[in-house]
């Protein structure tokens, strides 16, 4: 069987492993807002997931290159399996609580930031580099399409059978996906034999390699920006505003996210099939400023459930694009034995920003932004015109502010020097 074929194999085990872990998110989430009627409590669950995974990303890099990557995924699996087992002994015996959670998302960032680089880099050892770009669209294809079905098939299994059956159901995708890795896939290992070293040692070699690779580094910075701007309102903002100008429609909430699966869906099949962009660098950011100016300012225009939809299809498309595009940089420029390193302290610097994004997000919306729209008056006069007025104009407001912001700092970006610089060195 050849490597390419392995990878499909291990796409298709780790998407069905991803939709189970998936559902227990949705659930979990539907669970706890039950239990405490707080968003603010939602909100901390993922905070409690993305700080101890940027931290820890800090410095796995060393270990993910020296260990056999096949069995970091393994174990990194098999620790998140755990922690949903333990969710479900502690709801069946009526002892779960909101802060168990917080505890069980805290040991998931830990876990996440060790199967991350060790699967980015056993995707390079098992894809040929010139289907590298199609592979990323494959798995947008395959995110986005659990995006899409995540809340019906959680609902309804929710409604079924409750907290406990979905835990059922992801421990058994677990074991599907456990089971093929280890008996069906085979990673090519070129492990690097070295002493002991201190744990922060492959951090400063991962940024001793980005001072040298000024391009790379210039591209991880702007996108931390990026992903800022963007979790300071899809990751808080975009449900309350909705639900928020539609009158509390559930209905409304749910279309939209659909059609930003859908939207994901479709750039992911397109990726998946188009031939690598000559201007990779470019591409980038050319993707991230079209989701910016289609997506966040259409959305905070919106007025009815199909110009949200319209919006969250224009924001989506593009982001398959921004993914495939980094990772073909990343692959052709990162020797095979750096990647560990460069892709622990890529995920540190691009996803520094998303707790705060999260956190400010929620605070603005509630005491900076709805409260200055309601009050209305002049200094409101031009941006009531622009997104309407009563509940949730505020957040709409948010949603204006990070478009622009959001599409200025990517359409920079496309001039700058190092991007042009890795515009040449990767069209080849």
């Amino acid at each position: 069987m050849g490597n390419f074929k392995r990878y499909i194999i291990l796409w298709l085990s780790q998407s069905v492993s991803q939709l189970g872990s998936s559902m227990t998110s949705f659930a979990i989430v539907l669970w706890a807002y039950q239990q405490s009627q707080s968003a603010l409590s939602v909100s901390l669950m993922s905070f409690c997931d993305y700080v101890p995974y940027i931290l820890v990303s800090i410095f796995v890099g060393t270990f993910v290159d020296r260990h056999r990557k096949k069995a970091v995924m393994l174990a990194a699996d098999t620790a998140a399996a755990v922690g949903s087992l333990t969710v479900l002994v502690l709801f069946m015996t009526g002892r779960l609580s909101v802060w168990n959670i917080y505890l069980i998302n805290i040991v998931m960032g830990v876990t996440t930031a060790f199967q991350q680089p060790a699967s980015a880099v056993a995707v390079g050892k098992l894809v040929p580099k010139d289907k590298l770009s199609n592979v990323s669209g494959l798995n947008s294809f395959s995110g986005n399409l659990i995006v899409v079905f995540r809340p019906m098939l959680a609902a309804a299994l929710y409604t079924a059978g409750g907290l406990s059956l979905i835990l059922v159901i992801d421990l058994a995708s677990f074991l599907f996906a456990f089971f093929v890795l280890l008996f069906v896939i085979h990673i090519p290992e070129q492990l690097e034999q070295r002493a002991h070293q201190p744990p922060f040692t492959g951090t400063a070699e991962g940024f001793a390699f980005l001072k040298k690779e000024r391009g790379l580094l210039h591209i991880m910075l702007t996108m931390a920006l990026i992903n800022f701007f963007s979790r300071l309102t899809y990751e808080n903002i975009l449900s309350p505003m909705l639900l928020a100008r539609s009158g509390g429609s559930s209905f409304a909430l749910g279309v939209v996210n659909a059609f930003m699966g859908i939207g994901g869906i479709a750039g992911g099949m397109i990726v998946s099939v188009k031939k690598e962009s000559r201007r990779k660098a470019s591409a980038i950011y050319c993707s991230a400023a079209l989701s910016f100016l289609f997506g966040d300012l259409l959305m905070a225009a919106g007025r009815n459930t199909a110009w949200w939809s319209a919006a969250a299809i224009a924001a989506s498309v593009p982001i398959p694009f921004i993914m495939a595009n980094q990772n073909a940089i990343l692959y052709k420029r990162v020797p095979s034995e750096m990647q560990g390193r460069v892709f622990a302290v890529r995920n540190a610097i691009q996803f520094s920003t998303i707790p705060v994004g999260i956190l400010l997000g929620g605070y603005l919306a509630d005491y900076v932004f709805e409260p200055f729209m309601q009050a209305g008056g002049d200094r409101a006069g031009v941006l009531t015109r622009l997104v309407g007025t009563g509940a949730g104009s505020g957040m709409a407001v948010m949603f204006l502010c990070t478009g622009i912001c959001g599409f200025t700092v990517s359409v920079l970006s496309c001039f700058s020097r190092r991007v042009r610089a890795l515009n040449r060195e990767t069209s080849m």
